[in-house]
């Protein structure tokens, strides 16, 4: 079952930002399913220096970014005063990340079933590149609703058969999806070749640990978070 908890590892500055991105109330379940996933993955597991050996990461779940965005300003990616004005006439802040508008958004996205594809490609990409055994991983972040498209399950299967181990999907649950899948959302993953982890949002130390799973292939970490509309 998704969880219900709230997780209280979460630094105040972090919650304070959070509260300062308004205007986009209709996606705040997307948003903050989001949370904690993004504050554990950007404050213990990317690696966003140096540039020649970085971690890359794509949120593929573009709508509704308020916690990404405050996540981005807790870290000091973007001032913290932009939070303030969400799509404002002047504001780099859309209802949609913009990568050529807001520092440290490797995509723009917001129509889903992007975002994997994308990443597929990536993470293929520095594969094959001249010094590629110096290449961070490819971080992508997906709905569970968002699985229902058809271009993920095309990008789950070729990234199974290139086994792609430098490529690193987090499927955030919130019982939103409409189609679902036989045995459940790891199992999508795991017929095509995937390793995959399971993790409560709310439990960090688990969460670390499913998101930094050794693996030989692509992995796959499916996070329970609260249920949409709870």
């Amino acid at each position: 079952m998704p969880s219900t908890t709230v997780a209280t590892d979460l630094p105040e500055r972090l919650l304070r930002n959070l509260s300062r991105v308004t205007g986009d109330e209709k996606h705040d379940a997307a948003a903050h399913s989001t949370l904690d996933v993004l504050w554990v993955l950007y404050s213990r597991v990317l690696r966003l220096t140096p540039e020649s050996g970085r971690d890359r990461f794509l949120l593929s779940k573009g709508h509704g970014p308020a916690s990404y965005y405050a996540v981005l300003a807790t870290i000091g990616v973007i001032p913290e005063e932009w939070l303030d004005d969400l799509a404002g006439f002047s504001s780099p802040l859309g209802h949609h990340p913009d990568r050529m508008l807001v520092p440290g958004v490797e995509i723009s996205s917001g129509s889903l079933g992007h975002g994997l594809p994308i990443a597929v490609g990536l993470a293929r990409g520095l594969a094959l590149a001249p010094g590629a055994a110096g290449s961070g991983d490819v971080h992508v972040l997906l709905g569970d609703a968002e699985l229902d498209e058809g271009s993920n399950h095309e990008a789950i299967a070729l990234a199974g058969r290139w086994r792609l181990d430098r490529l690193r999907c987090v499927v955030v649950d919130n019982d939103s999806a409409s189609l679902g899948w036989p045995g459940g959302i790891a199992r999508r993953f795991e017929v095509e070749g995937w390793s995959a982890a399971h993790a409560d949002a709310a439990d960090h130390d688990a969460l670390h640990r499913a998101l930094t799973q050794p693996a030989t292939g692509p992995h796959v970490t499916v996070v329970r978070t609260a249920r949409k509309g709870s």
